[in-house]
């Protein structure tokens, strides 16, 4: 019988692989694992939101990076591709390979790292972002810094506020072109006869 072992790499080993590799993984507790593939309308929205947020920050010290830019969690030694981040004021990259952001103010994806993101002092706001549905899923840290409200939007008419970064999103403006599958019906009850 043969058993597999873990292979654990050091931080610095998964960058040196990472930076030459064609595709993407992140980094936890010494594994890579690979990032999955990406649908066209995930796609759609990511680029929707890179556009909003880009055009709300023009002429402001604030920069929108799509899913290229890793992002550095210290804390937990999380290195991972959020699907859009913004950072105001200087970015904080970690040394100069210009590829590694530890100081983003708003983040933003459809996975669940919020527990880790959390750790960041310079995070302000998350949010989650539905692809089978139009539904937006906010995070905003409070002013003692250890406490996050929630909020949601949902619908198409919907408009969500970034108090962080001072920006309006429109949901029919993030999922401009998603189609999205029609309601399933509830099902009809039999009636004893």
């Amino acid at each position: 019988m043969t058993v597999h072992s873990k292979v654990y790499l050091t931080p610095e080993e998964y960058l040196a692989l990472e930076r030459a590799a064609e595709s993407k993984s992140e980094y936890i507790d010494g594994e890579m694992f690979a990032m999955t593939g990406v649908s066209r309308y995930h796609n759609l929205i990511v680029t929707n939101l890179v556009r909003e947020i880009s055009l709300q920050l023009k002429r402001r010290p604030c920069e929108v990076y799509p899913s290229e830019m890793r992002v550095w969690i210290p804390a937990t030694g999380l290195y991972t591709y959020p699907d859009v981040v913004a950072v105001c004021g200087e970015p904080a990259l970690v040394d100069d390979h210009f590829d590694m952001l530890t100081n983003p103010t708003v983040l933003i994806e459809r996975g669940r790292k919020f527990e880790a993101y959390r750790t960041l002092a310079s995070l302000r706001e998350y949010l989650l972002v539905s692809q089978d549905r139009p539904r937006v899923e906010q995070y905003i840290r409070q002013q003692d810094g250890s406490h996050w409200t929630f909020s949601a939007e949902t619908g198409l008419d919907a408009i969500l506020e970034l108090p962080s970064i001072q920006c309006r999103l429109a949901l029919v403006e993030i999922y401009d072109k998603v189609s999205f599958p029609p309601p399933v019906p509830a099902p009809v009850p039999e009636t004893a006869g």
